[in-house]
């Protein structure tokens, strides 16, 4: 980008400077008169179409993108400022957006929970959260209300209808039902003995 305006302006000066070489007395213009002439170029619409052309252009774009401090300043700019902020508010409202952005950063957000989850002073600040009188009480109430209640009366059921729940169920209500026909049958052969 900058070597692009560079050239632009070396040879506009160049031009500017031969132009006026017969009108000036020694052959040479004083600083405010080029600057003037300069300004006043780059007000016509050539001079704005000229400024547009060398943006336009792919060398110098690549050359500004290049240029990763502007890049970081615009950012923090946009980030910053009122404007960026009411700009991510109502972007993070956009169901679209947000999946999106989710998924852009699904594995850098779930290699850094898994090294959180590996730190030793991450884990005692959840555990100390998770454990103050306020969160808790919180946390009691919640799962003490309708919805919840509702919600484990869904999972309780799921949970039984399920085929492994049902297998382990037989399973062990066979088994109480053997120990108590043992058990019955144990009294009764000891009743007998006693006879």
């Amino acid at each position: 980008m900058k070597m692009g305006f560079a050239l632009f302006f070396t040879s506009l000066l160049l031009f500017c400077t031969g132009c006026s070489q017969n009108g000036a007395s020694e052959g040479k213009m004083d600083y405010e008169e080029t600057k003037k002439m300069v300004v006043d170029i780059l007000k016509t619409d050539d001079g704005k179409k000229a400024i547009q052309d060398t943006i336009a252009d792919d060398k110098t774009k690549t050359e500004l993108i290049m240029d990763s401090d502007i890049i970081k300043k615009s950012i923090e700019d946009t980030v910053t400022s009122d404007k960026g902020k009411e700009f991510w508010k109502k972007a993070f409202k956009d169901p679209e957006f947000t999946a999106a952005y989710a998924k852009a950063l699904k594995d850098e957000h779930e290699k850094l929970l898994k090294d959180l989850t590996k730190d030793p002073q991450y884990r005692g600040m959840l555990i100390e959260i998770l454990q103050e009188p306020d969160l808790e009480k919180e946390m009691n109430k919640l799962l003490k209300t309708k919805e919840m209640r509702a919600v484990y009366k869904k999972l309780i059921i799921e949970t039984m209808e399920s085929p492994l729940v049902e297998a382990k169920m037989q399973k062990s209500l066979d088994k109480a039902a053997t120990k108590a026909i043992e058990k019955e049958e144990k009294s009764k052969t000891e009743g007998k003995s006693k006879e």
